[in-house]
């Protein structure tokens, strides 16, 4: 009797990871990459998220994101944030950049953001990776008030603006996905547009240790609860008559001297600025893929470490 349950259990566990492996889980096309030239193209559906930000759906969202999130966040890594004064000197809503390298970086933001500034604020997601199944979209969606967004087809989603002139704040990753080493990447024009167009503000942020934390590839945060830190910076408001073209390197300045001032100090940064001698944080100059990625994971000095510094 033993033996035919143990050999029933076997056969049960084997038959299901047949399933597993045969069961398509979302909307990811079957077709072999062979046939994929002659299958005509279906219209692509849009994701609605508008349900996301009704008052149940936001009452929802504040309960998982400071009872679980938050629990779960602090449990695994050490969030250090600075620089939320620069927040006060909005009177509107804002467009909110930063760097972008793990999966880590959007609840590190979220929580990191004051209650009231928190709740009114949705993130740009890639529409090919978080909305390609219902589950992810929904789930998302309802944790995060993420919203689709087109990264491989050159074309901007009208929501970001819809949502500016409702009177929410938008998060935007403008390296469009994951730093695959920990640096920074090239930055592209939809946040500068955005900001330009409908003539809102951008807080620059630099987050540093997200991607020694939680690099792209790993489905947790590594052991040991590493140090992660946040940095705001003032807001940047596009002159009169400047171009999203001219305006975007504007940001992508301010983004590296967060993270310039993160690994040094204030003084040290700010004296950098004013020189012109601001390091681009796109890494070392060598196509060793190691050796910029040994580079990143240096841990992030703790704020004490700092303090001691600047004295």
């Amino acid at each position: 009797m033993g033996n035919s349950l143990v050999k029933f259990g076997r056969e049960t566990v084997r038959d299901v990871k047949v399933v597993a492996r045969g069961w398509r889980w979302g909307r990811r096309p079957q077709v072999p990459r062979s046939a994929e030239a002659y299958v005509v193209p279906k219209e692509t559906s849009v994701f609605p998220t508008r349900w996301a930000r009704t008052p149940a759906a936001i009452a929802v969202r504040d309960l998982l994101q400071k009872g679980p999130l938050n629990a779960v966040l602090n449990f695994e890594v050490k969030p250090e944030v600075s620089g939320l004064d620069s927040l006060r000197k909005l009177d509107g809503p804002a467009l909110i950049v930063a760097n972008h390298s793990s999966h880590l970086d959007t609840p590190l933001l979220l929580l990191s953001l004051p209650d009231a500034m928190r709740r009114r604020t949705a993130f740009a997601a890639a529409a090919d990776y978080f909305f390609d199944t219902w589950w992810r979209a929904a789930g998302s969606a309802i944790v995060f008030n993420t919203f689709p967004i087109e990264r491989r087809g050159g074309k901007l989603s009208a929501t970001p603006g819809d949502l500016l002139a409702d009177g929410w704040n938008v998060v935007v990753f403008p390296e469009g996905t994951r730093s695959p080493d920990g640096w920074l990447q090239r930055f592209r024009m939809g946040a500068a547009y955005l900001a330009v167009e409908h003539n809102v503000p951008v807080i620059p942020v630099g987050i540093k240790g997200s991607f020694a934390a939680m690099p792209r590839g790993r489905g947790w945060p590594v052991p040991g609860r590493p140090t992660v830190a946040v940095r705001y910076g003032d807001p940047l408001r596009p002159a009169e008559g400047e171009s999203p073209r001219d305006f975007a390197p504007r940001i992508a300045q301010a983004v590296a001297a967060l993270l310039d001032e993160e690994s040094t100090n204030w003084y040290e940064s700010r004296r950098r600025v004013a020189a012109g001698t601001s390091p681009t944080q796109t890494g070392p100059d060598t196509s060793a893929r190691w050796r910029r990625v040994w580079e990143s994971t240096r841990p992030v000095q703790a704020a004490d470490s700092r303090r001691k510094a600047w004295k």
